[in-house]
């Protein structure tokens, strides 16, 4: 299956945008590949894209007082950017790069805009897609707030247990907020 049918069937998924607009949107993704830890967005750069992840994975993380913080992974058929810059197109407050040698589809955010003001359907997709990402983003935020290290260890485990697979443990301690040594000993004690 081509890259632009998997896109398509994703987009679809959540919220059919009928073939109208997926025949004006669909030749505005343009395929994009980067190798392993390559910067895609800057820590005050303007997000210019919103890209769609057809093989690698990504991070993006904050860097505060030397210390860099993952803030969330992407990776095979999904989607990846620095939304909040993108939608608002002011700088970014953190930055995404690659983990891995990474392929995508693209799409620039004046071609997004374009599409989603014409066509309703690419408006509701939109719509329903960012909900379900704010959504997340709250979940993870009580997480973060509430659950103890091993809770959140397991409860990322049991929603993405190809990460252990993925990406180098680092990140993950940093994604879970504890450090290497103490995401070892979680993985040595914890069952699933």
């Amino acid at each position: 299956m081509d890259s632009h049918e998997i896109l398509y069937k994703y987009i679809t998924a959540t919220h059919p945008i009928g073939d109208d607009a997926w025949a004006e949107m669909q030749p505005c993704w343009q395929p994009m590949e980067l190798g392993r830890k390559q910067v895609m967005t800057r820590q005050g750069e303007v997000e210019h894209y919103v890209y769609f992840v057809i093989e690698g994975v990504q991070r993006a993380y904050i860097e505060h007082r030397d210390k860099e913080s993952t803030l969330v992974f992407s990776y095979e058929n999904s989607f990846s950017g620095i939304i909040d810059s993108f939608f608002v197109q002011k700088p970014s407050k953190y930055c995404l790069e690659t983990l891995t040698r990474s392929r995508f589809l693209r799409i620039h955010y004046n071609d997004f805009m374009r599409r989603l003001e014409k066509h309703r359907s690419i408006e509701s997709w939109t719509r329903i897609a960012l909900m379900a990402t704010l959504s997340g983003t709250l979940e993870r935020n009580i997480e973060l707030l509430s659950f103890t290290a091993e809770e959140r260890f397991t409860t990322l485990l049991r929603r993405s247990p190809q990460v252990l697979n993925m990406i180098p443990h680092k990140y993950l301690a940093s994604y879970i907020g504890v450090d290497p040594a103490t995401f070892s000993k979680l993985l040595a004690s914890v069952r699933l």
